[in-house]
C-alpha cells in the first residue's frame, strides 16, 4: 500500500521555526511519496486534521512539535492503525529520542522517509494515554510551573527546577501492585513506558516500550549535596543504581496520594483524583524509528 503522509505542525514552535521546518519538509522530503502539510492552529482545528487522518487515508501522522504535540497526535490515532513519525522541536523530545530519531531537522525528515517501524506500547493513566513517561511529586510539580510560565524551552525549565527543587517536600504515597501494598515517602515517583523524561535525563534506563510493563521509580527524599551525585547517574543511564531510587516492574499499579494533585503524562500536568491507576496496553502503537533504536 502507497503511503501518504500528513505533516501536523504545532505552529507555537515559533512562525520563523514553522514556516523553517516546513521549507525543509519540501525541500528535503522525497517527490515520489504523497505528504501534505497541516498547521494546527487550535483546538478545534486539530480535531478536523485529526478526523481528515480518518477519513482521507493517511497512513502516517508525523507530529512536528513538542512532547506535548507528540502526545495529542499519538492520542488520536492509537487503535487506528496510523504510523506514528515525529520531528522533534520540543525542549525534551522525550519519546523521539527514545526511538533513536535524530534531533536534526533534515536528518529526521530523511528517517521518516525510510520508514523503519515498530510496534511500540502505551501506558493509561486514569484513562489517558502517555508513551513515554507518567507521574506524581516533584516532576508533575515542575510541569505544572513550566505549562504557565511565558518562557519555554530547556534554559526555563533548568530554571524552575533550580528555584523549586529545595523548597519542594516529599509526599507520602501508598502504591498497590502484583497483590501488593507497600508505603512510601517519595519526592516523586515515575512510572516508565520509555527510560526517559527527554534531554536524554534517564529516570528508568531500563525501560522497554516492548515489553508490556512499566519500571516504577521511586524516589526517596534526599538531601541538597546528593543532588549533583543524582543527576550525574541520570545522565549516564545509571540512575537504577542509585540507593535513593527504587524500581518496581508491573503492568498495572495504582498510586494513592493524600489528596488531589497534578499528575503529568509525557510532560504534560492535569489535576488528578487522590487514587491515580495506571495500565500498560503492550503493542498498541506503530511508530517510526531510528537506526538506534533496539527492536524487542
Amino acid at each position: 500500500m502507497p503511503r501518504k503522509i500528513l505533516f501536523i505542525v504545532n505552529p507555537n514552535a515559533g512562525k520563523k521555526m514553522s514556516a523553517l521546518i516546513i521549507d525543509t519538509i519540501r525541500n528535503e522530503f522525497p517527490q515520489n511519496i504523497y505528504y501534505h502539510i497541516a498547521i494546527w492552529e487550535n483546538k478545534s482545528h486539530f480535531n478536523e486534521i485529526t478526523l481528515a487522518l480518518r477519513e482521507q487515508g493517511y497512513t502516517d501522522a508525523v507530529a512536528v512539535g513538542g512532547d506535548g504535540t507528540v502526545n495529542q497526535v499519538a492520542k488520536s490515532i492509537l487503535g487506528t492503525g496510523i504510523t506514528l513519525g515525529i520531528v522533534p522541536t520540543g525542549s525534551g523530545n522525550g519519546l523521539a529520542r527514545s526511538l533513536g530519531l535524530s534531533m536534526d531537522i533534515e536528518k529526521v525528515i530523511h528517517q521518516i522517509a525510510v520508514g523503519k517501524t515498530a510496534l511500540i506500547d502505551n501506558g493509561m493513566v486514569n484513562g489517558i494515554p502517555f508513551f513515554c513517561t507518567s507521574g506524581v511529586g516533584f516532576d508533575a510539580h515542575i510541569g505544572h510551573l513550566f505549562a504557565s510560565s511565558e518562557k519555554r524551552g530547556l534554559k526555563s525549565y533548568i530554571q524552575i527546577i533550580l528555584r523549586e527543587i529545595f523548597k519542594y517536600r516529599a509526599k507520602n504515597y501508598v502504591l498497590k501492585f502484583d497483590g501488593q501494598e507497600i508505603k512510601r515517602k517519595a519526592f516523586l515517583i515515575t512510572v516508565a513506558n520509555a527510560g526517559q523524561y527527554g534531554n536524554d535525563f534517564y529516570i528508568a534506563p531500563q525501560a522497554n516500550m516492548q515489553d508490556g510493563i512499566f519500571h516504577v521509580s521511586v524516589l526517596r527524599p534526599f538531601h541538597f549535596f546528593h543532588a549533583p551525585g543524582l543527576l550525574i547517574k541520570l545522565l549516564r543511564r545509571k540512575a537504577h543504581t542509585s540507593k535513593l531510587i527504587e524500581t518496581h516492574i508491573a503492568s498495572r499499579i495504582s498510586i494513592i496520594r493524600e489528596e488531589k494533585d497534578t499528575v503529568h503524562f509525557d510532560g504534560e500536568p492535569s489535576l488528578a483524583e487522590r487514587e491515580v491507576v495506571y495500565e500498560c496496553r503492550p503493542g498498541s502503537l506503530k511508530v517510526i524509528i531510528g537506526e538506534g533504536f533496539k527492536v524487542s
